[in-house]
């Protein structure tokens, strides 16, 4: 099979000829610069600076050498500009606090403050207050609040709706290209559109741009989901109806080679329970994911990605009315999320796109036996059957072992090996 013949059968749920792996795919599969490169020395690729192409988590580019010798099956199509406003482009050296040189966007602009954290600018604009601060010694940003006080006067939907916007031609002519380049790899095209994520907490407070207006307070916003309710609808609804109207163009130009869309990255769960309550859910988020998933379903021939860490199995017949097909990342190290349960409970029904092995403890901190134990352990638990897509839970953070990576590796292959024996 190719990559994406594998993708589209775990999708169909029929057994594919192997376990298919993401790596990369979209910005919550991904792999931290640093562990990018220590797999280039790895598997004795070109020595050459890895691209920072999701300076936000600080997530690199993983290119056709480094997929083939891991055996990727899925292409990414990223958003035009990354969470900091700026277009990958007039790429230029930087190097880490830890001495690694990778390559970043021209519109990657930095400062270092007093306490020696860098600060990052939202379109590279250093006249206006920094979005990011990168703590000294850190290897990624955090997002920087800046929200102007509320006053007496009513809140304006329009304030929080600023950065939801027409799509415009040179973005649908970057899609036309990019998805053009990514189906030419023979693997599954993943494409983030933007536009659909509802109340993403990485994107209330506006990293992307120059002064954001309204609610941008991450404490404010989730007070507001329940003290301002009926402001928060006002914008989801027409959010919706500008994402709709965006889609229906996009497919126009982009049509099938496109194979999954990467709908929202909301986050519902906590380690041990969840940020709401399954009605809170069901009256605020359900009926604009309804919306958006029914448009995609009805016109064309993509999946849908949903993105919500923690433990969230209280959710998933909610996620599954919605009409996603795809849950992300699987964290089956929080309550009520054991591997066993989630496939026996959903597996016929929704695809699962992680869960391969822990990122908090077993990846980083565990031997490589572990490692190895773990993989075996949850692909004899999500393969059968297909509907089950290997990644990490989340992205490979920095500092993770290299062995570890290539245990990981190894145990997967070791583990088609078998399937297929």
């Amino acid at each position: 099979m190719t990559g994406r013949e594998r993708i589209h059968a775990a999708l169909s749920h029929r057994q594919p000829d192997r376990v298919p792996l993401d790596f990369g795919g979209t910005a919550v599969t991904g792999i931290h610069v640093s562990a990018v490169a220590a797999l280039r020395d790895h598997y004795g690729l070109e020595k050459r600076p890895v691209k920072a192409y999701e300076p936000y988590q600080m997530l690199g580019w993983i290119d056709d050498d480094l997929k083939e010798a891991m055996g990727i099956d899925v292409e990414c199509v990223p958003p035009p500009r990354t969470m900091f406003g700026y277009s990958n482009d007039g790429w230029k050296p930087w190097r880490m606090y830890d001495g690694l040189e990778v390559l970043v966007g021209g519109g990657f602009e930095l400062t270092i403050d007093a306490n020696g954290d860098t600060l990052i600018y939202p379109e590279g604009d250093r006249s206006v207050a920094p979005s990011g601060r990168m703590p000294k010694d850190g290897y990624f940003f955090d997002t920087i609040i800046r929200q102007e006080p509320l006053g007496e006067d009513p809140l304006d939907p329009e304030d929080n709706l600023e950065e939801f916007t027409p799509v415009s031609d040179e973005d649908l002519a970057y899609f036309d290209r990019e998805t053009h380049r990514a189906a030419a790899t023979g693997r599954a095209v993943a494409a983030a559109f933007g536009g659909t994520a509802l109340g993403d907490i990485a994107l209330v407070p506006g990293p992307s741009m120059k002064r954001p207006r309204g609610i941008r307070d991450v404490a404010e916003w989730y007070m507001s989901t329940h003290s301002r309710r009926g402001f928060i609808h006002e914008i989801f609804s027409k959010q919706c109806d500008i994402a709709l109207a965006n889609l229906e163009k996009i497919h126009a130009v982009v049509g099938g080679r496109v194979d999954v869309v990467f709908v929202c990255g909301t986050d519902f769960g906590t380690q041990t329970s969840s940020f709401c309550s399954v009605p809170t859910f069901r009256e605020l988020y359900l009926p604009y994911y309804k919306r958006v998933n029914g448009w995609i379903r009805k016109h064309t021939s993509w999946k849908t990605f949903k993105h919500s860490c923690g433990s969230v199995e209280r959710f998933i017949p909610s996620f599954l009315e919605a009409g996603f097909d795809i849950l992300n990342p699987v964290q089956c190290s929080a309550a009520n999320m054991e591997a066993r349960r989630l496939k026996s409970a959903y597996g016929d029904r929704l695809v699962f796109w992680g869960g391969g092995v822990d990122t908090q403890r077993v990846l980083p901190f565990g031997t490589p036996a572990q490692v190895r134990q773990q993989v075996l352990e949850r692909c004899e638990i999500f393969a059968r059957g297909g509907g089950f897509v290997f990644n990490t839970i989340h992205n490979i953070q920095a500092r993770t072992p290299v062995e570890n990576i290539v245990a990981m590796m190894d145990a997967l292959r070791e583990f088609n090996g078998r399937a297929c024996a």
